[in-house]
């Protein structure tokens, strides 16, 4: 199933000041959340963003603060997003069929949110180049079972070309310049 920007919601999971840190190529995985936010919120795509006790773990990144300013902001203490309440609230007034995953930390946080979103019968997919671990191998492991698990694994550039869905409009001129090419 393709991703249309009509139908997704982007999830930046974690992406806290005193965990961001410690995670594997943390500041390329930063690049590509903060590019593909901003695609998103170009396309009018929603975003909501979690924040795993923030009291402990600080809260989202400055690097993020542009995308996320408009965004809905859930704390959260249970590794999985769907157990919060706050979350599904969320979920139950955006109406996504597709929700699209990156963040912090990819074999945690995301696998959990992931697994339960699609019992729950969303279209998940997760952003290969803009999730992390502390560990590679934690990485790798995760991307492994999400796969055997159903969930699409996909780059930020796919998600981008598939909300743009077609070329030759001021739209796709605007992205490509300022994003892609830019």
């Amino acid at each position: 199933m393709l991703l249309k920007a009509a139908d997704s919601l982007l999830v930046i999971v974690d992406v806290q000041e005193r965990l961001a840190p410690v995670i594997h190529q943390r500041d390329q995985l930063i690049a590509r959340m903060r590019w593909l936010g901003e695609i998103a919120n170009e396309l009018h795509v929603p975003v909501v963003v979690t924040e795993q006790y923030p009291k402990g773990l600080g809260i989202s990144v400055s690097e993020l603060a542009g995308v996320i300013e408009n965004a809905r902001v859930v704390e959260k203490i249970h590794f999985s997003a769907v157990q919060e309440p706050h979350f599904m609230d969320a979920l139950d007034e955006i109406k996504p069929k597709q929700v699209i995953l990156m963040g912090m930390e990819v074999h945690v946080c995301i696998l959990q949110t992931a697994v339960e979103l699609q019992q729950r019968g969303y279209q998940v997919y997760v952003v290969e180049d803009a999730v992390g671990s502390r560990r590679p191998s934690d990485k790798e492991t995760a991307l492994a079972r999400l796969r055997q698990a159903g969930v699409c694994v996909i780059s930020s550039e796919m998600a981008a070309y598939e909300w743009l869905h077609r070329g030759a409009t001021d739209q796709f001129r605007h992205i490509t310049k300022n994003w892609i090419r830019g």
